[in-house]
This record gives structure tokens, sequence and C-alpha cells, in this order.
């Protein structure tokens, strides 16, 4: 009895005492004003940022990192645009080429954006509400919070740990695994107020700028949508967007963008999105950017994407990148759409060289030998210097002779 009762006082510090309350359906107020660049205090902090250091440094040399100077600087243009010139001084960006959603940001002020999420935002205020929910962590401290609460949470399991080896029963351990149930639960609870806390921020940013915060609402939306058809090509059940499982640690997507669109002030819907801006100069990255999506093997997240691409308009390359992911899962009749799909591509773009190659490799899969021969061979043309030039021709040679 008195090490249940001991067990239970040691889990009320299990709950970490700076956890905030879920985001309020209220418009995000504003950012209070800048108080200049901030130092680490204490060593907790200071450890970490010493750790973010040697982190930066090595990932500088990474040959992940995207180098090109006009990308990096109108991305850096859309995070000082969200949070404002004085809070982005204190900020240095990375790009990072990684077919995934996601950007963090290191208490440092290391901000790394993945390749996946500049595929899928469709503009600046969308990549904007996601650097905005990233410099909100930053901005609150949420890493040293996090590094304690943790911290924390170790401790107590490693005195109920010590207290129930002490007492030896079933029922001593019984209660301890209640308690770290309890413990991570709690824990994680604590990672979903601070991501809340982070989205409310995000807004705020951008509800004091010139972008349309409601954006960010609408690419939670469309992340759903994604899952829903990744989940439904791999013949999965639909995933639940609406509850939180126990040990989640980001809030559930729908209820995500059902308080983004809340916290959203109402007199800014009317405000632009940057949509043209972000397409110009996300234009020339993005066969880059789908060729590693389609990789990733996950065929109904990516004819997502590239189909929600498409409502701005079909382009060559879109077709062309949708034809090279049915004809890389390779089904009969994923064949005949992809040789309709580069045959498209085609007659949008004649001299678009990997269009003539899948189509021909395509048209050759389907039986339409003659058709197939003649686009590899413009695909040579175009394309002489290929580093599969030589594997090419020796298809050609196969077929035999027209």
């Amino acid at each position: 009895m008195k090490l249940r009762i001991a067990l239970a006082i040691v889990a009320t510090f299990a709950s970490p005492l700076n956890a905030q309350q879920k985001a309020s359906t209220k418009p995000a107020p504003p950012p209070p004003p800048f108080t200049g660049a901030y130092q680490p205090q204490g060593v907790d902090e200071i450890g970490i940022w010493r750790e973010d250091d040697e982190s930066e440094r090595a990932m500088q040399n990474s040959p992940l990192v995207i180098r090109d100077e006009a990308l990096n600087a109108y991305v850096r243009r859309v995070l000082c645009a969200t949070v404002g010139a004085d809070r982005c001084a204190s900020v240095r960006t990375y790009i990072l080429r990684v077919p995934l959603f996601n950007a963090s940001m290191s208490p440092n002020g290391t901000m790394r954006i993945y390749t996946g999420l500049l595929l899928r935002a469709s503009s600046e205020a969308e990549l904007g509400a996601v650097l905005g929910h990233e410099f909100g962590h930053f901005e609150r401290r949420h890493s040293l919070q996090r590094f304690k609460a943790q911290r924390s949470s170790a401790d107590v399991l490693s005195w109920a740990a010590l207290l129930t080896s002490m007492a030896g029963t079933r029922q001593a351990y019984r209660d301890f695994n209640s308690i770290q149930i309890s413990v991570l639960g709690t824990l994680q609870r604590f990672n979903r107020d601070q991501e809340r806390e982070a989205d409310m921020l995000g807004i705020g940013y951008l509800n004091g700028g010139e972008l349309r915060p409601h954006s960010a609402s609408r690419m939670w939306r469309t992340l759903i949508m994604e899952s829903e058809a990744s989940a439904s090509a791999r013949g999965l059940r639909k995933p639940d967007f609406e509850h939180n499982s126990f040990f989640s640690s980001h809030p559930a997507s729908g209820e995500r963008a059902d308080y983004l669109y809340a916290l959203a002030a109402p007199d800014t819907e009317a405000r632009q999105d940057g949509a043209d801006r972000y397409a110009a100069a996300l234009g020339p990255w993005r066969t880059m950017f789908l060729d590693d999506q389609i990789a990733l093997n996950d065929f109904g997240a990516s004819d997502f994407i590239i189909t929600h691409l498409a409502e701005a308009g079909w382009t060559a390359d879109l077709w062309r990148a949708r034809g090279d992911l049915f004809r890389g899962r390779g089904h009969p009749r994923d064949l005949m759409n992809a040789a309709d799909f580069y045959g498209k591509a085609v007659a949008m773009q004649p001299d678009l060289a990997s269009a003539q190659r899948g189509l021909g490799l395509s048209l050759v899969k389907t039986g339409r030998i003659a058709e197939g021969r003649a686009a590899l061979q413009r695909y040579l043309q175009l394309a002489p210097d290929a580093p599969d030039a030589a594997m090419i021709g020796m298809t050609i040679a196969s077929l035999g002779e027209k």
C-alpha cells in the first residue's frame, strides 16, 4: 500500500508543468514585439546549443543540402515575409533534398526545410505557415522545455523502478507498468500542446503580415487527402484524422485543420497567397522533387500530388511524371496508361527527352514495337550523351530492323 501511494506521488511529477492548453478558437493575436537575438541561458540550454552547432557544421558538408542561391534566397524571403525581418535575421536556413513533408528548427537558429514540403506547398502563404510554426517553436524555446520534460519523466521512471524492485511484489510491478504508461502518455500530450502553441504563433505571424493565413488550414486539408489516397492505394483502412491516440506526438490532422482556420483573422481571407510567385520560383525544381517523390514507391500519395499540382493546369512534365509513376508500378493496364500520359507530354513538348524515353519503353512493353523504336530513337537524338544512351541503343538493336 505504501508503495502504491509513493508511486502515485511520484507520478504527479511526470506531468510537465508548462503544458499548454488546446489551441484557442479565437483569431491568433500578432506576436509580441521582438526583443532581439536570444542567447542561451543555463547549463542545459548552452549544452543543447553546442550540440546543435556541431550538427550544423556536419550538415554544411552534406550532399543533401541544396546550395542554389536563387532558391535559398526565395525561401528565406518567404520566411522573412511571415515572421518579420527582425526575427528572420536570427535564422540560418538550409534546404535539404529529402522528399518528405517536414521542416524543423534547432534552438541555435538553424532551420531545416525538406524538399518534400516545397513540393507539396502551393503558395507562399502555405509555406509561410509551416515556417512560422517552426519559428514559433524556436521563439518559445520549446526544445529546452521538451528536454527538461523528458529528463523529469526519465527521473520519475527511474525512481519508480527502484521502488518497485525494493517491493518485489506482483502488485508493485503492475503499478509500475501503469505509471510507465501514464508518464509516457503525459509526455506525448505535452508535445501535442507545444505543437498547438506553435500553430497559434505561426498563424499569429501571418495575421500580422500580408499573406493569407487561411492557407494553413487548406494545406492540412490537402495533406489529409494525400494520406487517404496513399492508404487507399495500399489497401489499408482510412486513417483517423479526428482523434489523437494516447501516444500521438502531434494533434490529429482534422483537429489541426479546423483550429488553424479558426485562428486566422476573419478580415484577412481576401489577402493574396503568393501562389503565382511560388510557382515561378519552384518551377525549375519541380521535376527533381517529383522524381524524388516517385522514388518513395508510394503510388497513391505520388499520384495525388501530381494531380493536385495539375489543378493549376497540366504541363508536359506533370504528364511525364505521371507516366513514370504508372510505368514504375508496371501492371499491364498501367503500361497502357503510361504510354497515354507520355504521349500527352510529347504532344505538348516534343523535345522533352525523358518523355520520349518513357513513351518508347512503354510502347515496346505493350507490343507496339515500331512506335516504341521511333520514340527511343528520338530520345537518343535529343539526348545523345544521356547516361543510359548505350543501354537504349542496345534495346533498339534488340528490336530488329524497321
